[in-house]
């Protein structure tokens, strides 16, 4: 039988309660499904010192015996898959099935960074006969995480993958609105054995916690998945520490349609992906830049399709979308929406709120945005498709390339020259063509310019999560 999680904090190996909490909302109908507990400076202080301790411990396990404990703990995350997901489904809205492949991605993730503890490797460098100049790959020490709400299971486990491969122990504070992913994780990671004190799980005000645990001692990384704007303030907070920060931050995703691809299968292809999780991924494909052969018919089966597109609640299997997760992005899709159509865009599809109870917003496609609409430069992060014709290639890449983002890019084209242009000139940090997938957990993900700094993912994953230490020796005196 699967329910609602039994929300509590993660501390030094043991669950704990707090005098505070506040309400979990189903988004679906806004209804109440579980109280969260609040940590309180006390809680804080305990984590601190667990994890200072869990990484002593952590630190000088054999990466094979860590390996082997988070393989474990995946294992066990696969097999309550059911679980997790109608967790994930209730707090957050997206589709079961949409669920469910979360939590298979969050293994992955696991399952990756689990192989990669083992091949952290040092090396020798070659010098006089009798001095050996070895560089060693280290735990950088305790990580203080934070993770959002669109992605509960998902994205802590990037998070907690890295850290945890490396040899650091970790403090996460997963998301108020959606918790029972990150609580899941902590759950497994404690059936399988981790020691006391390497995962530490709180809740709480964002930036009480931030401002708080980023300036301790024992802290020696900041890693964060958010805002452009939030990340900006931890990593001011960061500098004044000499703390180093891995900042995956916001997008707005440029997919440039060229003139030699059939425009009836890339505008399908393209709402499919729009409308997973409703929209709300910092990689979603958003500004459509068309080339103006295609134009109409890309348009016209993007809308046409878009409005078929059935919105409700994620525990429904027949549901394609589910509600967006709060009522703020309610507010910002309607400001937005309502700006452009002042400024002369046309709405193809959707554009208002459905119903008054439960957070739900249609598929909606606007075209022939003017520069000045705020859409055009505002993260919507919300089921929100703006569709503009360009004339060439090159136009198409000076717009995508005119924003402070670079987080992900896409493209379609067949020509291996268009490839090529597009590698070498967009400016993100992962480009996709003829797909609109941007993170494995086998490739590197992360932005460039005001979308972030540091990788996750691949083999650039755990570099973030360890330092570089020198060891000059010679043999003789």
């Amino acid at each position: 039988m699967t329910t609602y999680p039994d929300l509590q904090l993660y501390i030094a190996g043991e669950w704990r309660k707090s005098a505070e909490t506040q309400p979990v909302l189903n988004p679906a109908d806004e209804s109440v499904i579980g109280m969260l507990p609040i940590a309180r400076r006390a809680d804080l202080d305990d984590a601190l010192a667990a994890a200072v301790e869990g990484h002593k411990i952590w630190s000088r396990t054999s990466p094979a015996k860590r390996a082997a404990v988070m393989l474990k703990a995946a294992a066990l995350m696969r097999e309550r898959t059911e679980e997790i997901a109608y967790a994930i489904t209730l707090e957050h809205g997206k589709p079961i099935t949409q669920a469910r492949q979360e939590v298979q991605r969050g293994c992955e993730f696991f399952e990756w960074d689990a192989a990669e503890a083992v091949r952290t490797y040092g090396r020798v460098i070659p010098s006089e006969s009798d001095i050996r100049y070895i560089v060693l790959h280290q735990p950088i020490g305790p990580v203080a995480a934070f993770s959002p709400w669109n992605f509960p299971m998902s994205q802590p486990a990037r998070k907690i993958g890295g850290a945890l491969a490396a040899g650091c122990s970790i403090i996460l504070k997963a998301s108020e609105e959606t918790p029972a992913g990150a609580i899941h994780i902590a759950r497994a990671f404690h059936d399988a054995g981790l020691p006391a004190g390497v995962l530490n799980l709180v809740f709480g005000m964002p930036s009480e916690i931030s401002e708080y645990l980023i300036p301790q001692t024992p802290i020696r990384l900041v890693a964060f998945t958010g805002s452009t704007a939030v990340g900006k303030h931890l990593t001011g907070i960061a500098a004044r520490h000499m703390k180093p920060v891995l900042m995956e931050l916001g997008g707005h995703a440029p997919v440039i349609v060229c003139d030699d691809v059939d425009p009836i299968a890339a505008a399908l292809t393209s709402v499919a992906r729009k409308a997973r999780n409703a929209g709300q991924v910092c990689t979603s494909p958003t500004r459509f830049f068309v080339h103006e052969k295609l134009y109409a018919a890309f348009t016209e089966a993007f809308a046409e399709r878009a409005r078929t597109i059935k919105v409700g609640n994620g525990l429904d299997p027949a549901i394609q979308m589910g509600p967006v997760a709060n009522h703020r992005r309610i507010d910002a899709l309607e400001a937005l929406v309502s700006d452009a159509r002042a400024k002369g865009a046309r709405v193809l599809a959707g554009g208002e709120r459905v119903g008054n109870r439960g957070y739900f917003f249609p598929l909606t496609v606007l075209s022939d945005l003017p520069d000045d609409a705020q859409a055009m430069h505002v993260e919507p992060f919300g089921p929100l498709a703006l569709i503009n014709p360009v004339r060439s290639l090159d136009d198409a890449i000076e717009q995508a390339n005119s924003l402070p983002f670079g987080l992900a890019a896409y493209a379609f084209t067949h020509s291996a020259r268009n490839a090529h242009q597009l590698s070498e000139c967009i400016e993100a940090g992962n480009i996709s063509i003829n797909t609109l997938e941007a993170s494995v957990a086998e490739t590197p993900f992360g932005g460039v310019k005001e979308s972030g700094y540091g990788r996750e993912g691949g083999a650039e994953g755990l570099s973030h999560y360890t330092v570089v230490k020198n060891v000059s020796h010679r043999m003789t005196l």
